[in-house]
């Protein structure tokens, strides 16, 4: 098994502090005083782990604690230490409830002392993929790619771009076109923006990526029943349903598998969900653009070949796309284009077999021979006979890199049967 680790940083997450015996009622119409002076909170005054907080805000922005179940609007700001603020919608707070600002500029960085901390642990552990939140431009992602690029152990550890901000999605094209893949963070953004406009970004998001060919995850909140439930709602099961027929590469769980009283129950009922939405749903052979021919653009060569290889796919019923690859590129390339054949990743390179984990309809098998392309073409054929990926008469598609042993870009594509 090849089994794909993603580390999550979590980012400057603001949060409220300790609360006096542990919750207190805020009461609406009540003003309140938020300040940045460690103390206990009371139905008063609070502490917020954000000291540039009164120096950022504005009066009349929104202050939304515990996912937006309580509001407080902004009435004014000494731009030192204290708020003052309004409760405009009231209830039980209890401590160390996280805080979003959707309308204010939050001037914090992107990576804190404890993401560069992490950082360090993650990458001293080679792990896969490592998970940016609150990603507010592009700039955040090329500080991370610096940061993974110049750790001591070279390791080629991917990122997953957090889509939490509104601020990350006036910039989404630069941000995807930086990144390795997307999470559409579904949670904070939620709170974050408008809850109305999350369906139609959570779609554009896909529609983005699957033309960037990034992987994209759906996350939060997917099967939020089955925390206490045993069996999911069927707005949930739709929300999975849907996000699978969008395009999505992954659909994540995280109070479910991690807090919730039925873990493994939750795995099984999202599997069969998936399961059944790739069987019936019309979810392949999507129509993307043919890459425009230019010869200065180093991925002509393969994209074109990856493309030629879907379409090839989709005329012949093929029952596989077989690549040959070192780098990844051309498994993310031909995902991209949903084909209904099977993908399999042939490779020398052991961290791209758990890295491709990620990447929709890729299974990934070790291989370190560059004997010559046909030999190679014949002997994989078998392998994939030999553990009943293909059977004879199959029609099989075969890209490559020629001459083998250069591991250069794809240039090769060839049509067969098994025999």
């Amino acid at each position: 098994m090849h089994i794909a680790i993603l580390a999550d940083l979590q980012g400057p997450k603001l949060r409220i502090g300790v609360m006096e015996n542990n919750s207190v009622e805020l009461v609406t119409g009540k003003e309140i005083i938020i300040t940045t002076k460690e103390c206990t909170g009371t139905a008063e005054r609070l502490y917020i782990t954000y000291p540039q907080f009164p120096k950022d805000v504005n009066v009349g922005e929104s202050i939304l604690i515990d996912d937006g179940k309580l509001l407080l609007t902004v009435i004014d700001t000494n731009g030192l230490d204290e708020v003052k603020a309004v409760i405009s919608h009231g209830g039980t707070l209890s401590s160390k409830k996280g805080v979003n600002l959707p309308n204010t500029r939050i001037s914090l960085p992107c990576l804190t002392e404890k993401d560069l901390r992490d950082l360090d642990f993650a990458l001293t552990q080679k792990v896969d993929w490592i998970g940016l939140s609150f990603v507010r431009s592009a700039d955040d992602i090329r500080e991370l790619k610096m940061l993974v690029k110049n750790f001591g152990q070279h390791v080629p550890t991917r990122i997953v771009a957090k889509i939490e901000k509104p601020e990350a999605i006036k910039d989404i094209d630069n941000i995807i076109a930086e990144t390795d893949a997307l999470m559409v963070a579904r949670g904070d953004l939620g709170v974050e923006v408008p809850m109305q406009e999350v369906p139609v970004i959570q779609k554009m998001l896909v529609r983005k990526c699957l033309e960037q060919s990034k992987p994209v995850i759906i996350a939060t909140q997917m099967m939020e029943s089955m925390m206490t439930n045993i069996s999911p709602t069927r707005a949930e099961v739709n929300d999975v349903a849907n996000s699978v027929m969008d395009g999505a590469d992954a659909v994540m769980l995280s109070g479910e598998t991690s807090v919730g009283n039925h873990p493994a129950r939750v795995v099984a009922a999202m599997s069969k969900i998936i399961e059944h939405v790739e069987q019936e749903s019309n979810i392949y052979n999507r129509e993307n653009a043919a890459p425009e021919v230019d010869l200065k653009n180093h991925r002509f060569l393969s994209d074109s070949i990856c493309y030629t290889a879907a379409k090839m796919a989709e005329r012949t019923k093929a029952a596989a796309v077989v690549t040959m690859t070192h780098s990844g590129y051309t498994a993310f390339k031909l995902a991209s284009h949903r084909p209904k054949a099977k993908i399999y990743v042939f490779t020398d390179n052991h961290f791209i077999l758990t890295t491709l984990n990620l990447v929709w309809g890729v299974q990934g098998f070790f291989y370190d021979s560059d004997i010559s392309t046909d030999s190679t073409i014949a002997d994989i054929k078998q392998i994939l006979k030999a553990t009943g990926m293909v059977k004879i008469n199959d029609l099989v598609i075969n890209i490559a890199s020629i001459p083998l042993s250069e591991k250069g870009k794809t240039n090769m594509i060839k049509l067969s049967a098994v025999e």
